[in-house]
């Protein structure tokens, strides 16, 4: 399952594709053909850039092949339409851009300021396809087994890192036992000491980190229930995930735009917030006391006269 929402037919259709062959490898893909043409594709899978927007004549004749076999092995692969073959390279080409990539395919807006403004705008973009491609029934589910979770873990290294932080403070203010893990070796501690009842929650983008994609696949493996937060379908935490949600972190510049997977986890930090309403505001009593009056609090004092 997954926690994406279809918006019309042609996209249901596609994420049906999705949903029977999730998790595939290119690799794998490319098991189901003969020899021969495994040689053929192989360049578009492996240069998905290059490929994605050609027409199925135009791929043929940069493939060296014809239109109808290229048509015979985009299905061999696993794909009903040619189109569906050309949304798996966009997922491709998604995840493996590199932050050169971003920043050479941007376009030239002849100002500072233009660029600036782009970046926002790219953010409000990310943010509109996550509201529109989430399904928040599926996600609202999610909220309700936090409470319910022996443990919640939280993996991600690198940038990810500090989606790490934000999710684990938070879970951990409400009073949930979470444990948040941002290198190799936490990773590697933490997942030996899961098991069924847990809640694991990685998150990962492009190709996907090895530590958080083989965290999640032990937890997994382990019994625990895993979530995948990605940016793309072809990501490799689609396979270990019982629950997976897509959250663009496109950008006209370089590195990755977090505005859509910081609102996602806000909003997995509310559904939990209202999923157990009584006990968060017994929480919060405590919170808001601490907040008004803690010494953590940088405060001016009066000076008497």
């Amino acid at each position: 399952m997954n926690g994406l929402k279809p918006q019309d037919g042609s996209v249901e259709s596609f994420l049906n594709g999705i949903a029977e062959a999730q998790g595939w490898s290119a690799q794998q893909r490319l098991s189901r053909l003969s020899p021969k043409r495994q040689e053929v594709i192989r360049p578009a899978l492996e240069r998905p850039r290059e490929f994605v927007l050609l027409s199925v004549r135009n791929a043929a004749d940069r493939l060296n092949s014809d239109p109808a076999t290229i048509i015979r092995i985009v299905r061999g692969l696993g794909f009903e339409t040619y189109r569906d073959f050309q949304r798996y390279l966009q997922d491709l080409t998604v995840a493996h851009a590199t932050s050169l990539d971003s920043m050479q395919s941007a376009i030239n807006r002849h100002s500072l300021s233009g660029q600036m403004q782009a970046a926002v705008d790219q953010d409000i973009d990310n943010l509109r396809a996550l509201r529109t491609s989430t399904d928040f029934d599926q996600l609202a589910s999610i909220a309700t087994r936090v409470w319910k979770a022996r443990r919640v873990y939280i993996l991600g290294g690198d940038l990810a890192g500090s989606l790490v932080d934000y999710i684990a403070y938070h879970l951990t203010l409400l009073g949930i036992l979470t444990l948040g893990a941002t290198t190799t070796g936490r990773m590697v501690h933490m997942m030996r000491s899961v098991a069924k009842g847990d809640l694991v929650i990685g998150i990962s983008f492009g190709r996907g980190l090895r530590s958080t994609v083989e965290g999640l696949q032990e937890a997994k493996r382990r019994g625990a229930f895993c979530i995948g937060v990605a940016d793309t379908y072809v990501s490799p935490l689609a396979e270990a995930s019982d629950e997976f949600f897509i959250a663009s972190v496109r950008t006209p510049s370089f590195g990755m735009a977090y505005a859509a997977p910081i609102s996602l986890m806000n909003a997995l930090m509310a559904g939990c917030a209202f999923a157990n309403r009584r006990r968060t505001l017994a929480v919060l009593k405590e919170v808001a006391a601490e907040q008004k009056f803690g010494t953590r609090w940088y405060s001016t004092r009066l000076q008497q006269s």
